[in-house]
């Protein structure tokens, strides 16, 4: 077992954690504390994933020295509206980077049409994602910190952390959802099909534990502005503040063809709006979805 610290706005809230030096997956860990009827609030955080897996059952690479951290709650809130916690994570998740990142290293808000990248994924189904975007978005030397629809942080376009939210229904009849974090800290898993880089190679100092403490501290702020789902628009607009690509024109592959456009915003739902070329604001909920100079796909 590794100590992983928790601040103290998190233990008076009624957090804990278990940390592990490796472990197969922090959210399989979360998963069974979910199925033995845990009441939740429950960390799990280690320094290494040996069997750690991304969206839609991909395996997810952990250099030993990175953050993976899964937490489980049992919150009171309609299913329906559970897909919030990932723009609650991704809020809390910035939030703690810009706290231990410095002012000087970081450049944070929507960027316009800087990126090119490239999203596949849906509202609603508890699931991450992974992207492509240009790497020449730095700014004098510090890094653009984004958030890139609907479940990463990139830093200049790379992906820095990533999240993944499961769903899993209790014998008791409630839902718990299990919110697990990878971030990269010492290091990027090598040999993607998309840039990624780490803490570390931004000049970051801090280590996993650290990261950790910072994020446990920002989710209990953001868990308590979201409210079961009351707090949603507020948090959305929080997460729109520092989004990647808006502005930026872009193509979505769905089954019936390729809509192209600008992406306009998202909206109160965590739907991406895309504006045609005939001025029609179309809400995106699932699809295959290119920025910049991507989305001259065909």
């Amino acid at each position: 077992m590794v100590a992983f610290p928790l601040p103290k706005n998190a233990v008076e809230a009624g957090y804990r954690v278990i940390g592990f030096d490796s472990v197969g997956s922090t959210n399989a860990e979360a998963m069974r504390a979910a199925m033995a009827g845990d009441a939740g609030k429950i960390w799990y955080a280690a320094l290494q994933q040996t069997e750690g897996r991304g969206r839609r059952g991909r395996a997810w690479e952990s250099p030993h020295g990175n953050l993976a951290a899964s937490l489980m709650m049992v919150p009171d809130a309609p299913s329906s509206g559970l897909a919030g916690l990932g723009f609650v994570a991704g809020v809390a998740l910035n939030a703690a980077l810009a706290r231990l990142m410095p002012t000087a290293a970081i450049r944070s808000g929507i960027d316009g049409a800087d990126g090119t990248g490239v999203w596949a994924g849906k509202v609603g189904d508890f699931s991450g994602s992974s992207t492509r975007q240009n790497e020449n978005a730095s700014d004098g030397g510090r890094a653009r910190i984004a958030l890139k629809w609907p479940n990463d942080v990139l830093a200049d376009g790379a992906k820095l952390a990533g999240i993944l939210l499961e769903a899993q229904k209790r014998p008791d009849g409630r839902t718990a959802i299990v919110i697990g974090i990878g971030v990269n800290v010492v290091a990027a898993p090598e040999g993607l099909s998309y840039p990624a880089t780490s803490l570390a190679s931004l000049g970051v100092p801090f280590d996993a534990r650290s990261v950790f403490e910072a994020l446990a501290e920002s989710w209990v702020e953001c868990y308590e502005t979201w409210n079961n789902g009351a707090g949603t628009r507020q948090i959305i607009r929080r997460w729109r503040e520092s989004a990647a690509g808006i502005g930026a024109e872009v193509a979505v592959q769905r089954s019936d063809g390729v809509l192209r456009g600008i992406f306009e915003t998202i909206d109160d739902a965590g739907h991406l709006i895309v504006r045609d070329d005939e001025g029609h604001r179309i809400a995106i909920a699932a699809g295959d979805v290119h920025f910049g100079t991507t989305a001259t796909l065909r």
